[in-house]
């Protein structure tokens, strides 16, 4: 069996491997982490254990230009956090920003990574087409104020037109089932 200044090592070492600690920061951890197992092995309850998680990174220090460190459990070198979150945490990016207090304005994913993905899409064209789409709406909205007429969507028009085909349609259906009946009528 490992006595307790052993575990008191162990538990800081593998703490000080995954997070840059000073000396002092060191030394309270060191005291901290032998009081509680103390207290833990004479059977007391451990004062000052506290269930919530709290980070030991800034979010400054977790988000970084080329990776994204998890502030859960240290690991480093993500290009973003979603997908680590969902598998070793059994986390959603909305609860893991509530757990530390993370803006919403704050990405989960390496800036640089985010403007690699950002210039991709501009070199497929994606902004172009973006821009394009935007003008035709502007334009539209711009027409239909000209005329004192509501903007409708493109989806709005295709349902109408959708619905005024269906409608077209209805009266044949009526007549077909008309003669259907008299057919069978006529039969029995």
């Amino acid at each position: 069996m490992t006595s307790l200044m052993e575990m008191v090592a162990e538990i800081v070492s593998a703490h000080a491997s995954a997070n840059q600690l000073s000396s002092d920061e060191l030394l309270s951890e060191l005291k901290k982490v032998h009081s509680t197992l103390k207290a833990l092995e004479s059977g007391q309850t451990a004062e000052g254990i506290s269930t919530e998680a709290k980070p030991t990174l800034t979010i400054k220090q977790a988000f970084k230009k080329d990776e994204v460190i998890c502030m859960i459990c240290g690991k480093s070198g993500f290009k973003t956090l979603t997908r680590h979150l969902n598998l070793a945490h059994g986390l959603k990016p909305g609860q893991y920003r509530k757990q530390f207090n993370i803006p919403s304005s704050q990405s989960l994913s390496a800036k640089n990574y985010i403007e690699a993905r950002r210039q991709a899409a501009l070199d497929r064209g994606l902004g172009d087409n973006l821009a394009k789409a935007r003008k035709v709406r502007a334009e539209k909205i711009a027409a239909a104020k000209a005329t004192g007429k509501p903007a409708k969507s493109a989806n709005a028009a295709a349902t109408k037109v959708a619905k005024a085909e269906k409608s077209a349609d209805k009266p044949a259906k009526i007549a077909h089932k008309a003669t259907s009946k008299a057919k069978a009528s006529v039969i029995a």
